[in-house]
């Protein structure tokens, strides 16, 4: 056991985070004045008086620096944390190999590529990664993007138009809402992992040329998974398409980690478009499309984000690739993850919290009111746990929660940790 494990729930007040953040700009007694006309107007006055009001408390939750890489335990504000926020799933941020596939890159090809993919800036890195991220998913090819966010975009918009509608799950990640603005496309929303609201909207709304479904595999903020069987057959039975993003099924689901098909032990084909992050399980940077040939060469010579946005880095390549051989190699991280969710989760739920519909290594603490929410979040981070709190607008109004996520990387000793600031703080 380490020194960091051994060590008690002792508290241990810390300086808000805001303090050098912010440099004063919320100091007590300031007002604002937001007009229409102002270039931030009356929306962001609820932003600017809950942000004043948490750095008076002493409560402001975000942004606060690490003073080193990411793990089970990070440096910030010069103490030792249990992180229990982080999205590296697999726990791979820092392996050694992937560390040196990234700095062998660095030094082959340099820092950058000097263009954008459809121009100058494919080498042939790129090349394999997107071959072996297409073998990984189990389809014809894949494209990669600056960003997950940005692949929701890039396929979206490419292919869909005000004539076509789309019908998503009513917890869809953000970029998915906001593709569909990009695209103008007619919007539907049905209800959560509910195949029977989604029958009832396939039969209603507007014509449309065409019909795409969307929905994530696993929700980022309640951690469940998606009905992906059922989505499958009213795609089959209403002739229309079905995108799933993988964002944080990838390296979690499934024997092997490759998503939520393999957890259902569907074809990978019954799903039209695949889409994900690389910068979870996968430590890196970037987002991908996992989809046919035919959408592939589409997509490189019709969605703005490959022709427009600066091509991936060579060393955000490399640990690509490094990490999808790794868990090819060791497929037990994901097993692994899985057994840390089910012991945290089941921990927190015998402490009376409320851990919603999670059943994934996203495990959320919902406690709805938002000032409840901060004050926990400062009371586990005096007690040495650093922890995400989610709010309005990232979740609808009164659902504000805690947002834990567990990696391979956690000992039973880091959860039993975590629990026991959970128990002291219930008390």
């Amino acid at each position: 056991m380490t020194d960091k494990q051994n060590c008690s729930n002792a508290t241990r007040v810390l300086a808000s985070s805001s303090g050098d953040l912010f440099n004063g700009f919320f100091e007590p007694g300031k007002k604002w004045n937001f007009q229409k006309n102002n270039l931030i107007d009356a929306r962001g006055r609820r932003l600017f008086e809950m942000t004043a009001t948490a750095c008076a408390a002493g409560v402001y939750p975000y942004q606060a620096p690490l003073q080193g890489r990411s793990g089970p335990w990070v440096q910030t504000e010069g103490h030792q944390m249990l992180m229990l926020s982080s999205y590296d799933y697999l726990a791979l941020i820092g392996d050694p190999r992937v560390d040196e596939a990234a700095i062998e890159a660095i030094r082959k090809y340099g820092t950058g590529t000097g263009g954008v993919r459809l121009l100058t800036g494919t080498i042939d890195l790129h090349l394999q990664m997107e071959k072996e991220l297409a073998a990984f998913k189990g389809t014809e090819a894949a494209i990669t993007f600056g960003s997950g966010y940005l692949a929701n975009l890039a396929v979206v918009s490419a292919l869909l138009a005000p004539q076509d509608r789309v019908i998503l799950d009513s917890f869809s990640h953000r970029s998915l809402v906001d593709a569909c603005r990009l695209s103008g496309v007619q919007v539907q929303r049905f209800q959560h992992n509910n195949p029977d609201s989604l029958r009832q909207e396939l039969q209603s709304g507007p014509p449309a040329q065409r019909t795409l479904i969307i929905s994530d595999g696993v929700f980022s903020m309640d951690g469940d998974i998606c009905c992906l069987p059922e989505l499958i057959a009213l795609k089959k039975e209403f002739d229309c398409y079905l995108m799933i993003d993988e964002s944080h099924a990838s390296g979690v689901l499934g024997t092997s980690g490759r998503g939520t098909d393999e957890h259902f032990g569907v074809p990978v084909t019954d799903v039209d478009i695949w889409t994900g992050s690389l910068a979870k399980a996968i430590p890196s940077n970037g987002g991908f499309a996992a989809v046919s040939q035919e959408l592939a060469i589409f997509l490189q010579h019709a969605a703005a984000p490959f022709i427009f946005s600066a091509a991936l880095c060579p060393s955000a390549v490399a640990a690509v690739r490094a990490s999808l051989a790794i868990l090819k190699e060791e497929p037990e991280r994901v097993a692994r993850l899985n057994a840390n969710g089910n012991f945290l989760r089941d921990g927190l739920r015998n402490l009376g919290y409320d851990t919603g519909l999670s059943e994934t290594p996203i495990v959320p603490v919902i406690l709805r009111d938002e000032t409840s929410t901060a004050m926990l979040a400062r009371g586990l981070r005096d007690l040495g746990v650093l922890v995400t709190p989610v709010m309005f607008p990232a979740v609808p109004q009164g659902s504000a929660r805690l947002r834990l996520c567990v990696t391979a990387a956690h000992s039973s000793q880091d959860l039993e940790f975590a629990l026991n600031a959970f128990s002291q703080l219930r008390r």
